[in-house]
């Protein structure tokens, strides 16, 4: 038994260290993959497990697929340069007005569409932005990682993991927002001003002028309908508790197809230059996941998180946070979401403890480049511009911005509890 749970573990962490790290350049899905394939092939863990782990994250592969078509489809119709032309026309040749612009709309699209799609969505549209103002796009693009974490826990449609967090346990929406609002209003101040403080040379600078703005074409109108409808429709799903990735997917196919039609084009440039690998990436985080639980060591954390909850309440929520933000960094907040719900939900803990976890999974990853999924995302979508950020010039970022931000955003939510 001890030998099958140390394999077990010693797979998870080496296929998780893959996934943050990418020896040798490789892929990071084919990290999750090759741990997941590891654990079935060993017999640490029945196929039947794997194929229904894999299953349990139906749901964001669809969203993911959804909130993918729809950013490439708005990219090749023009959407992302018309509105980073926009952008660079309401800056006025201020950078830091520019850099307050990114960050609006960024809270935006986290907000009503989730961080996933700010890594998807946006950055492409703050890279083209970026262009068009002949600036270092680094502090701009910054804004896009950091800010799809920082305002992540709004709603509970800002971020995928929130749903998985607090699973059926899900407080109403007015309940949500008793608890999130004012750390959301937290986490999302101190982040800017912390981000701007670090990035304040390069906000020294002038933008460029841009001479003309782009014609924002019948099918770029269409796919920017598409992208605001599927906001009202997440709202809409959210608010009567539904699953929000059929919806998403919904969204993206209609809107593809639609654009589609009306330019009479193929489908395949569309499909082909879609991040597929995310799927595979996902599903093998799943998998790493419940091979954990089947070794008996989740609901064994989950008996002893029971037991310092009702021994200290409000110490054991700043703990769990914490080590959860942490964590995140250290095994990426997907997997680590996955672990704090199994614990959190097997230890029938109160709101503000699975609150202060939802905090440090959510805003926790602002640390690393790779503590969050939205934050791998915003790689591999910063890659299809040529652009690389390595993880150390993220980490000088990171510890400026996530620690004092987290303690602030935990403390607000102690004083919401009380």
């Amino acid at each position: 038994m001890f030998s099958a749970t140390a394999a077990t573990c010693g797979i998870a962490g080496l296929a998780t260290l893959g996934v943050v790290i990418r020896p040798w350049n490789l892929p990071e899905y084919l990290w999750a993959v090759t741990g997941a394939l590891l654990l079935v092939t060993l017999g640490l863990l029945p196929w039947q497990e794997a194929v229904a782990a894999a299953g349990k994250g139906l749901d964001v592969y669809y969203f993911l697929i959804g909130m993918m078509l729809l950013a490439e489809v708005a990219r090749q119709e023009g959407l992302f340069d018309w509105l980073a032309a926009e952008a660079v026309r309401w800056s006025r040749k201020s950078a830091s007005r520019l850099f307050l612009i990114v960050y609006g709309v960024g809270i935006l699209v986290t907000v009503f569409l989730s961080n996933d799609a700010t890594a998807v969505v946006l950055t492409p549209a703050v890279y083209a932005a970026t262009r068009a103002a002949r600036v270092e796009p680094l502090p701009y693009l910054f804004v896009c990682a950091f800010i799809a974490n920082a305002a992540s826990f709004v709603l509970p449609i800002s971020n995928p993991a929130n749903l998985v967090v607090f699973g059926t346990a899900m407080p109403p929406l007015l309940e949500w927002l008793h608890y999130f609002a004012f750390p959301s209003v937290v986490s999302i101040a101190a982040t800017y001003c912390l981000l701007r403080f670090t990035q304040r040379a390069e906000l020294a600078r002038d933008v460029a002028d841009h001479d003309s703005s782009p014609h924002l074409t019948t099918s770029g109108k269409i796919a920017a309908a598409g992208i605001a409808a599927t906001a009202v429709v997440l709202l809409a799903a959210s608010g009567v508790g539904s699953d929000l990735g059929l919806p998403t997917l919904g969204c993206g196919l209609a809107i593809t197809a639609l654009v589609l039609a009306f330019e009479r084009k193929p489908p395949w440039p569309v499909f082909a230059d879609v991040s597929w690998s995310v799927i595979p990436l996902v599903g093998g985080l799943f998998i790493l996941v419940e091979g954990l639980d089947r070794t008996g060591l989740l609901p064994a954390l989950a008996g002893q998180l029971k037991a310092m909850a009702a021994a200290a309440p409000h110490s054991t929520s700043w703990a769990a946070g914490l080590v959860t933000a942490f964590a995140s960094n250290l095994i990426n907040n997907l997997p680590m979401g996955l672990i704090a719900a199994t614990t959190t939900q097997g230890a029938q803990v109160s709101h503000e403890m699975t609150g202060a976890v939802l905090i440090g999974v959510d805003l926790g990853p602002n640390l690393s480049v790779t503590g969050s999924l939205a934050t791998i995302l915003w790689l591999i979508a910063l890659r299809r511009e040529g652009e690389h950020v390595g993880a150390l010039r993220f980490l000088r970022v990171g510890i400026v911005v996530m620690p004092l931000s987290l303690v602030l955003a935990l403390l607000a939510l102690s004083l919401m509890a009380l």
